[in-house]
């Protein structure tokens, strides 16, 4: 197989999307004749700063020297942050990509993403050898303190969870349906996160430290962009950076952490095995990812591989929000289930909500139709090859899939489906990386358990 003059070599395709270019893969057939060296440097909060040394092709390849360091640049943006990107080395490159992004730019979207968490105008910079910038990057201590009394509190999309932990024991927890997404006042949400946390405070003769996982990226304890609040008007977007510190101080003056879902979702693997290097991938609304190191540490990245690329086909499938083409939500998301069915000759009533599609093509699949075991099948084909780019970012010892999409006969063909891929394509990968469902004792530890331990105690 070829695109832009580049050769790779992939035996096994999604059988529902054939078109399908894995990035990792065609990188990996790229970079083997690359030659001439760049780097790529991302500047993030607090000076911290991420390089990666790389290398392109000569001039005859300047498409597709373009296309690996535009596709390159994203997924960094995406899966490390930043606001500032420094190139060295590439500098018609670079320049392209400061025009894209830009206010008017091809990746308009991504541009005010990065200005609405970090608050500052993303910046595509050429450098020289003398101006390009040396890596300063940190690791940090998340969770795992159990002593105490401790609320965790898990803000889902559609339900929010509550537990009230003693010594690393879950003595109360609750499920509560809610409303965040389509709610405009601010106010609601915050009545809602007090009341959960007075709720589990009620349940224990004390408060020491409060935990809150929740769904998108975070400077400190503020969510600086969130789904759960996507319908605040921007003019009231204080109110929503201080929104868990002040529900916290109706509890009383003590520790409250923040962190994303994904992270605390591969904290809790990292407390029911002790085995660090995990990669979270959530597959349910969109894709939640998160990280912990050999330590069990995170990485100080936002994880929101969602937009990041996958897939290099010039007919990929558009994300409607980021607008980009070929990007983590539409392949391990329920979206990828809804986009695959047309293909798998499954009709799905249009009056039907994205999650009640999912629950007939699941239903379809617990009945062994074929069509919908394909959808798994495709998707399992998709994470074996997305693998080979996710394991070039992120050393991953255990890949742990959760979400509704990966439940019942459908989540299992899916697992089974990617490790039989990377056994016969990527047996490096297959030897490494253990991909798995969650066991029964780290759904005991839960999300909200795992929320519980983030902060320390005075």
């Amino acid at each position: 197989m070829e695109y832009l003059g580049i050769s790779y070599d992939m035996k096994n395709k999604p059988v529902l999307d054939p078109e399908f270019i894995p990035f990792g893969v065609w990188m990996k057939s790229y970079l083997e004749e690359a030659t001439h060296p760049i780097a790529v440097a991302v500047e993030r909060e607090d000076g911290l700063i991420a390089v990666r040394e790389s290398f392109i092709r000569g001039d005859e390849f300047a498409e597709a020297n373009y296309r690996y360091v535009e596709r390159l640049v994203k997924f960094e943006l995406w899966s490390i942050g930043g606001f500032r990107v420094y190139i060295k080395g590439a500098d018609t490159v670079a320049e392209k990509l400061s025009q894209a992004y830009s206010p008017e730019g091809e990746r308009k979207f991504d541009y005010e993403f990065v200005g609405d968490v970090y608050e500052k105008p993303l910046e595509v910079i050429a450098c020289t050898e003398e101006t390009f910038p040396e890596a300063h990057e940190t690791t940090k201590a998340i969770g795992g303190h159990m002593e105490g009394c401790r609320i965790g509190f898990d803000a889902g999309g559609s339900d929010r969870k509550v537990s009230a932990v003693i010594d690393g024991e879950a003595v109360y927890s609750e499920e509560v349906v809610w409303f965040p997404k389509i709610t405009e006042d601010p106010e609601y949400h915050f009545n809602e996160i007090v009341t959960a946390f007075k709720t589990a405070a009620s349940k224990m003769p004390r408060v020491d430290a409060i935990g809150v996982s929740s769904a998108g990226t975070f400077v400190g304890n503020s969510p600086m962009v969130a789904s759960l609040f996507i319908k605040v008007p921007r003019e009231r977007r204080e109110e929503v950076k201080s929104i868990y510190d002040r529900a916290g101080a109706e509890i009383g003056d003590v520790p409250l952490v923040v962190a994303n879902d994904g992270d605390v979702t591969a904290l809790a693997g990292y407390m029911s095995t002790g085995e660090g290097d995990i990669l979270g991938v959530a597959m349910g609304t969109s894709e939640a990812v998160g990280y912990v190191n050999d330590e069990g540490n995170v990485l100080g990245w936002i994880n929101e591989l969602a937009f990041a690329p996958v897939d290099l086909s010039p007919n990929a499938m558009q994300d409607e929000w980021s607008t980009d083409f070929g990007v983590g939500c539409k392949y391990f998301s329920q979206d990828a289930v809804i986009k695959l069915a047309p293909a798998a000759n499954i009709i799905l009533d249009p009056e039907l909500s994205p999650a009640e599609k999912l629950k007939v093509v699941q239903g379809l699949a617990n009945e062994g139709d074929e069509g919908a075991l394909d959808i798994f099948r495709s998707m399992g084909v998709y994470l074996a090859h997305t693998l080979v780019l996710y394991s070039s970012f992120y050393e991953i010892k255990t890949l742990l899939v959760l979400g509704r999409v990966a439940s019942g006969v459908g989540g299992d063909l899916l697992i089974s489906e990617c490790k039989r891929v990377l056994a016969e394509e990527h047996p490096e990968l297959a030897a490494q990386i253990n991909v798995t469902l969650p066991d029964e004792k780290m759904r005991r530890v839960g999300q909200s358990v795992a929320a519980a331990s983030l902060p320390a105690s005075k």
